[in-house]
């Protein structure tokens, strides 16, 4: 018998690689943007999932209710 184990990573998502290539792009002064901007892909990913988590949230207590 052998003993075969598989591992297996998330790896980088889009907005994760966005924001590398954002701050390469600062830091190495190909764009001029505030931080603000270049880790936008960050926060906005952060509010659109607490928008998503609100929005369950809701509908759960909606189910709930009827």
């Amino acid at each position: 018998m052998s003993d075969i184990t598989v591992k297996s990573s998330g790896g980088i998502s889009f907005s994760g690689l966005l924001t590398c290539i954002f701050i390469f792009l600062k830091l190495t002064g190909h764009i001029t943007w505030s931080w603000w901007w270049v880790l936008s892909p960050l926060w906005i990913s952060f509010i659109l999932f607490v928008i998503a988590f609100i929005i369950i949230l809701v509908l759960t207590a909606l189910a709930e209710r009827w």
